[in-house]
């Protein structure tokens, strides 16, 4: 099969909904190693997506306490056009901003206005998601009914960058939702499962709730779905286009 920059991309994200669900240590790099030099091989056209690996790659170095590893990789993420300066201001990466190998490689990330609100955005609503999985997990608990509730996503972005680097930062929100999504789904079948089983063996199950409890299930799902289109992200008009500096590091308060 021939790569391309779309198949990759595809790769990308299930090595990193992989990494969310299993867990870095079972999944292992070698699939993120193996993403850079095929991405690698397309030229130009494939720089964005070797951005990516290496940042994924800085991160889980970063997260496992490995700092030259993590700056290793995260100055070959920005040589190849990394630019989430949001990002970079994550808790698990702030212990890295005394280092002046650090300092040296976010200060030649450049990014557009435009582009800083997206990133801004989308990380906004990773934690979002996160938020209202775990809101959602509460509210299916005793729940009787055996319907199945699925977790409403704002959607993508759809306009043009200015810089590839905002390509990365879609793929990690959609590896978010679809992590979160995935766990969800399995918890929700094993309720349903459980609750037809114990339908059909309890003399005493309560028909009348069940069906009370898919109703309101409903509700709340068609709330959060409204919730969530309305969350779309909307670019605000006269955003600059121009390239210029991320902002200084330790500027930027970590959306939550």
């Amino acid at each position: 099969m021939v790569d391309t920059v779309n198949s990759l991309a595809v790769r990308v994200h299930e090595l990193l909904v992989a990494f969310l669900t299993e867990g870095p240590a079972a999944v292992g790099t070698a699939g993120v190693h193996d993403v850079i030099a095929r991405a690698g091989a397309l030229g130009p056209d494939g720089r964005w997506l070797v951005a990516a690996g290496h940042a994924c790659l800085g991160e889980v170095a970063c997260v496992q306490g490995q700092a030259d590893l993590a700056v290793s990789h995260l100055d070959a993420a920005v040589e190849a056009g990394y630019n989430d300066c949001v990002a970079l201001h994550v808790a698990p990466m702030r212990p890295l901003h005394h280092d002046p190998r650090f300092r040296a490689l976010y200060q030649r990330m450049r990014v557009t206005q435009a582009d800083l609100d997206e990133f801004f955005w989308l990380h906004q609503e990773m934690q979002i998601a996160v938020r209202e999985a775990q809101d959602a997990s509460v509210d299916g608990m005793g729940r009787l009914d055996t319907g199945v509730s699925l977790l409403p996503q704002a959607p993508l972005p759809t306009r043009e960058p200015d810089t590839p680097g905002v390509l990365i930062t879609r793929i990690d929100l959609a590896a978010v939702q679809a992590a979160l999504q995935q766990a969800a789904l399995k918890a929700e079948f094993q309720r349903s499962a459980g609750n037809t089983s114990l339908g059909l063996i309890d003399d005493s199950w309560d028909d009348t709730r069940a069906r009370r409890d898919a109703r309101d299930a409903d509700e709340l799902e068609s709330r959060r779905r409204r919730a969530a289109e309305a969350r779309a992200f909307v670019e605000r008009p006269g955003a600059g286009t121009a390239l210029v500096p991320c902002p200084p590091l330790g500027s930027i308060a970590y959306p939550s």
